[in-house]
């Protein structure tokens, strides 16, 4: 899936969308997402002045983001959007910087009653930076 196509199914804009590319989807299953990290980036500006660092709080969102085109590429799940309920078992391993592209390896887990948990990896030229756990509840888009 390209950015337009993304941007279809994720709620997301900018300078929140973090995926620019979906690389590998097996709906209902997994994902893997794609995010090329520029000097250009928004949050560059105040994190941190002469050494710029991609908050570790993106690098999660944007794996988020790489699992929620896992269930919202499905018409079933259309005009829904996934709101995070808990994160568990982060691990920031190395910065992410200008020029970096990171990608978000994500696997669904489970989905009951529209309840689910993904499991999430991020990598950068095959080395891992981030890992997490996530809860989620799927909700009505606009409430």
């Amino acid at each position: 899936m390209n950015v337009t196509e993304i941007m279809q199914v994720l709620p997301h804009r900018y300078p929140m969308l973090l995926v620019d590319r979906i690389i590998e989807l097996e709906p209902g299953k997994r994902a893997k997402g794609l995010k090329n990290v520029t000097m250009n980036e928004q949050f560059f500006q105040g994190h941190y002045p002469g050494m710029p660092l991609m908050p570790g709080v993106l690098i999660i969102e944007a794996m988020a983001q790489a699992g929620a085109v896992i269930l919202l590429a499905n018409e079933t799940y259309e005009g829904m959007v996934p709101v995070i309920g808990a994160v568990d078992d982060v691990k920031l391993r190395r910065p992410v910087v200008p020029g970096d592209t990171l990608i978000s390896d994500v696997e669904l887990m489970w989905i009951k009653n529209g309840v689910g948990r993904i499991k999430a990896v991020a990598t950068v030229e095959g080395q891992i930076v981030a890992s997490m756990e996530m809860t989620f509840k799927l909700m009505p888009a606009g409430k």
